[in-house]
């Protein structure tokens, strides 16, 4: 019997601003893995009408977005105005609340849109905005390996996190061979975004075969991980200290309470300004917010 936990997770297939996505958290499996708390794959994707994704609000986490190919440009109610091109982070902290808005520039799009839940003593921060047009790059067994943020392989990244968190990309041309160590205090996901790989977690009695649309869920306790593929691969490895309680999550919104996602849904649904501010420069409407369902605390 396998010493250590791992659970094949089937993405569910949607549409954001007109671009195809997988989401592979929340999950009705796993909400969460540490505090990525929401994993959207979008692309590779050539679009017939660009993504356009009007101003809307965010309370309690951090935006990451990791481009991989194409260019977005980002507006936020702080005034920010950036463009996020190929091989670069963009990372907005929402705090206590924030509101922004994201336009594809290009007609090829490839990018992965993750949510990091804050921790109680941050969730209520006041919200910035940090872009990273640099990330440090690593050789790891064939693989080509960007690292997100967090540690490995004696390097860090400048990214910040409130809790512990490690990001990987890692592509690959060809065959690739890596086995990399594990912090066993973590929980880890091996998120597919091309190809197809397989995953051998120490401590697990099976090989995975894992190919887009499947996140493979390894559980702590795990000293190390084995990653084979055969032909052009790329992998997110994403991993954290596990979340005693998951957050609450509901639309754009991450808590801890249930009435908590009622007030901040009456404070976007009235005039622009207040916690969510005004996204400048944008030419379109809002988003409506939908009605807040029957919810109930994690």
């Amino acid at each position: 019997m396998s010493a250590v936990v791992v659970e094949r997770i089937t993405s569910h297939v949607g549409d954001v601003g007109g671009l195809p996505i997988q989401r592979a958290l929340p999950n009705k499996g796993r909400r969460v893995i540490g505090a990525w708390c929401f994993a959207d794959h979008a692309g590779p994707a050539t679009t017939v009408k660009r993504m356009n994704v009007g101003p809307h609000p965010h309370t309690g986490l951090s935006t990451f977005s990791w481009m991989i190919e194409g260019e977005i440009l980002h507006r936020d109610s702080l005034g920010s105005e950036q463009v996020l091109r190929a091989g670069q982070v963009n990372l907005m902290t929402a705090g206590h609340g924030i509101s922004h808005s994201e336009e594809s520039l290009t007609d090829r799009i490839h990018l992965a849109q993750l949510w990091i839940a804050l921790p109680d003593a941050e969730r209520e921060r006041a919200p910035s905005f940090q872009h990273f047009p640099d990330l440090p790059r690593c050789a790891v067994g064939g693989f080509d390996g960007t690292l997100l943020v967090g540690e490995l392989d004696g390097q860090r990244s400048p990214v910040p996190s409130f809790t512990p968190l490690l990001g990987v990309d890692l592509a690959a041309d060809g065959p690739a061979d890596a086995t990399l160590p594990l912090n066993a205090d973590f929980e880890y996901g091996v998120m597919l975004l091309e190809g197809e790989v397989e995953i051998a977690p120490a401590g697990h009695d099976a090989i995975e075969s894992v190919a887009p649309g499947t996140l493979l869920y390894i559980g702590p306790g795990c000293p190390s991980v084995e990653l084979r593929c055969m032909s052009a691969t790329r992998l997110l490895l994403l991993g954290g200290e596990p979340w005693a309680t998951p957050p609450l999550l509901w639309w754009n919104f991450v808590g801890r309470e249930p009435a908590e996602m009622q007030v901040w849904a009456e404070d976007w649904a009235r005039e622009e300004g207040g916690r969510f501010g005004t996204v400048t420069g944008y030419v379109g409407p809002r988003i409506a917010v939908p009605q807040v369902p029957a919810l109930r605390k994690p």
